[in-house]
């Protein structure tokens, strides 16, 4: 059966998996789905299924998905439903369909970029972080389109076409993460593993209403980008993080705590258990953020919700770097950063987006949605995550920007979990 989709405000849509088991919720948290799957009230069979059923549907009008490993991907279904019937659960990503950019190698299915020269390219490895999720039981369903090697910002540069914004397809979807952001905000999968070097992924989840993360540099391996190929420029290889896309901030903590690295959160032995904990934080508003009428209208509703929370919140100015003097200073400006910025304050926040989401038809040149202000968080390698935070004019989502020092992910996750529950934003969905 195809999924419905009821577009009256934003209300969850059921769809009942072709197999006739219970109904599936394709806008349902990790943790909602997972719970069912560890109960064996819904198999990771059905939840397959019913993902590439939503696929189907909505793939050839919104274009998210460059590949679709529909047979792989039901392999592993029935694999892990086996194991979960067998008393063998590995986690609360076991059994759940999630993608992965088309960035990174997943062995033997074709890793494009969204390049022409690499359209037959089918790697024999997976990149660490693909081997992190099949580790913990996820299941690959596919891989998602984004800007030609990561090189736009509107999701328009693909060589597999452009991907269209779930809530307009007249407007840009962001980039380069673009596939990834619409296929998690239309429900055709539960988390996506992205990239970010200047906002890659926080913009197009910030344009599609959905929570972009990027963590400490270093915090989640990038190896396996297009592992065996031409390397990057050095700036690229500083700017670039591991992103990770989803619908709630819980579930981008169940998603970071699989890929992080052993040793690159000393604080939270367990992420995903830590978010609960009450921490008291010192928030500062940007107050030299870029950004237009109705961006920084939203941004100021936003403020007063975190005051609405408890917390007292200072004006800050932040020390947006220049790039045209290039990275040779970057190593020691990563150091002073945290007395630079963090002396006072735990947290900032800014708009993610310097403007309202742009027309397909204004997009004229790659660069068209601007990373002024997520670029600085690549530069001194901070945590950052988008969270929805209201609508513009035109009906499209705008995206609040969490960001902290080094190596504090947790706060920026626990503190993102609190606004998003207290703004109610993540009940919207695309039409």
């Amino acid at each position: 059966m195809m999924p419905s989709i009821r577009a009256a405000g934003g209300e969850r849509t059921a769809m009942r998996a072709p197999n006739g088991d219970p109904v599936i919720d394709p806008y349902a948290t990790i943790n909602e789905v997972s719970t069912q799957v560890r109960e064996q009230a819904v198999s990771p069979v059905a939840l397959v299924e019913a993902c590439l059923a939503r696929i189907d549907a909505l793939n050839p009008r919104l274009n998210a998905f460059i590949t679709v490993a529909a047979e792989a991907a039901s392999a592993a279904a029935r694999a892990a439903e086996s194991e979960v019937k067998a008393g063998r659960w590995r986690g609360p990503l076991h059994g759940i369909p999630v993608a992965v950019k088309d960035f990174y190698d997943t062995a033997g299915i074709k890793t494009t970029a969204a390049f022409e020269r690499f359209a037959n390219r089918v790697p024999t490895e997976d990149a660490e972080v693909v081997r992190r999720l099949k580790d913990a039981g996820a299941i690959v369903i596919g891989k998602t389109n984004m800007d030609t090697l990561g090189m736009a910002t509107t999701g328009l540069t693909s060589f597999y076409g452009p991907v269209k914004n779930p809530w307009n397809a007249d407007y840009i979807a962001g980039g380069s993460s673009s596939g990834s952001a619409v296929a998690v905000a239309s429900g055709m999968c539960y988390v996506t593993v992205d990239t970010d070097a200047i906002g890659s992924c926080r913009l197009p989840a910030a344009c599609c209403g959905v929570v972009g993360f990027k963590g400490t540099y270093g915090l989640i391996s990038s190896q396996g980008i297009l592992a065996g190929e031409a390397p990057p420029d050095e700036m690229i290889i500083w700017l670039s993080h591991p992103g990770v896309t989803t619908r709630r901030i819980a579930d981008t903590a169940l998603v970071v705590d699989a890929l992080k690295e052993s040793r690159a959160l000393q604080r939270a032995a367990e992420l995903a258990r830590e978010l609960n904990q009450p921490r008291r934080l010192r928030i500062g508003a940007a107050r030299n953020f870029k950004g237009g009428q109705e961006v920084a209208a939203a941004f100021n509703t936003a403020v007063e919700t975190v005051g609405s929370l408890g917390y007292s919140v200072k004006e800050t100015v932040v020390p947006f770097p220049g790039l045209e003097r290039g990275i040779r200073h970057i190593e020691q400006d990563r150091k002073t950063v945290s007395d630079q910025l963090f002396g006072d304050i735990d947290l900032l926040l800014l708009p993610t987006t310097a403007t309202t989401v742009p027309r397909t038809t204004a997009a004229t040149n790659p660069q068209s949605l601007s990373p002024e202000n997520t670029l600085f968080a690549n530069y001194y390698g901070l945590p950052a995550v988008t969270v929805p935070c209201g609508f513009d004019s035109n009906g499209l989502p705008l995206g609040l920007q969490i960001a902290a020092k080094p190596s504090a992910d947790l706060d920026v996750l626990t503190f993102g979990r609190q606004y998003e529950e207290a703004a109610g934003w993540f009940t919207r969905h695309p039409p």
